[in-house]
């Protein structure tokens, strides 16, 4: 910093060996002064030690506001602005002034963009209620029907715009998943299964098989959130699973303990070179562009959940040759690191 001070301060350098020149020139140059060579040597000498002590001052004074200020903005404080050094000089307090008049602003910008959210939020999640009514009336007379084919066909589009509004009723809530967490100790295979019966009538559409291997397998996790998160690898598997298609659900435990589940289907799979990407948000790859169904928000849905639930997820697959998603959910000895 002591160099750029003084790249800042350079004006002064040059005034002051120009007047050290120009005081030594006319001493020279003026015959009618008489001066010892060494009393103009130890006079330059004298006036360079007290310019260093002149600049080292100024120096630690006019960069201590800065060197504060630095400091602080560096600790990455939330409200910064407030916690501002003492300013003693005009430029210092100008920079204080500047930076207060920014902070607030930006306070003010961010505080309307988060008012504008959440009335946002709130007037989707009044929506997805208000569309829930009709759906549940819409299902009760096709429980009535069961037995006749039209009502087959309608039962599995109404189950696909009950996923679509379940969807953003859940987008809606994110923000706020940590207010409506709750950790319960539940069985892996009953889980996924409630799952499985729900979209059962899409599987029957497209004569899709679900198959379990292994079972008795506990974990601890929000099962709301869980199950919300395994709704987007099933509806993903069965959309991309060809007509006659069968959905694997390995469920295990690892040499250390923890409980590990793995959905593989027999779709289309992913290019190597778009698999780092597919829990990205928006991203639809090859494979979604080819078929026109993908959002690119289920992975990256389920993603976010499962970072916030303290669950790994991983993803496999060759093209042609299927997906493979899979889930590492902690143990009980991770509860508290997965409550903070």
């Amino acid at each position: 910093m002591l160099l750029s001070y003084l790249a800042d301060k350079k004006s002064w350098l040059y005034f002051y060996f120009a007047s050290i020149g120009l005081i030594d020139f006319v001493l020279w140059a003026d015959q009618g002064i008489h001066v010892e060579l060494m009393a103009v040597l130890y006079f330059n000498l004298l006036l360079l030690v007290a310019f260093i002590i002149f600049v080292i001052w100024r120096y630690r004074a006019e960069t201590k506001f800065i060197k504060e200020l630095g400091q602080l903005l560096h600790a990455k404080e939330e409200n910064w602005h407030v916690a501002l050094p003492e300013a003693f000089y005009m430029q210092d307090r100008m920079i204080k002034e500047i930076l207060h008049s920014v902070a607030n602003s930006f306070s003010n910008r961010v505080e309307e963009v988060r008012r504008l959210s959440i009335q946002e939020g709130e007037y989707t999640a009044a929506w997805v209620h208000e569309v829930k009514t009709p759906l549940t009336a819409m299902k009760l007379i096709i429980d009535e029907h069961k037995g006749d084919p039209a009502f087959k066909k309608v039962e599995t589009e109404w189950l696909r715009l009950h996923l679509l509004i379940d969807q953003q009723l859940s987008i809606s809530r994110l923000p706020s998943l940590e207010a409506d967490y709750v950790l319960e100790k539940t069985n892996v295979q009953k889980l996924i299964s409630a799952e499985v019966r729900e979209l059962a009538s899409w599987c029957m559409k497209k004569n899709i098989a679900v198959e379990f291997v292994g079972d008795g397998v506990e974990v601890v996790t929000d099962i709301k959130w869980c199950r919300f998160m395994i709704r987007q690898f099933l509806t993903n598997a069965i959309k991309y699973s060809p007509v006659g298609g069968i959905i694997t659900i390995f469920i295990e435990e690892n040499e250390l303990g923890y409980a590990v589940v793995k959905l593989q289907d027999e779709g289309p799979g992913v290019e190597s070179h778009d698999l780092p990407r597919i829990f990205e948000k928006g991203f639809t790859g090859g494979t979604g562009r080819i078929h026109n169904a993908s959002s690119g928000l289920g992975l990256y849905l389920a993603q976010t959940v499962a970072s916030k639930i303290g669950i790994t997820l991983q993803a496999n697959a060759q093209p042609k040759k299927g997906m493979v998603i899979e889930v590492l959910f902690p143990n009980e000895n991770d509860y508290d690191k997965t409550l903070t």
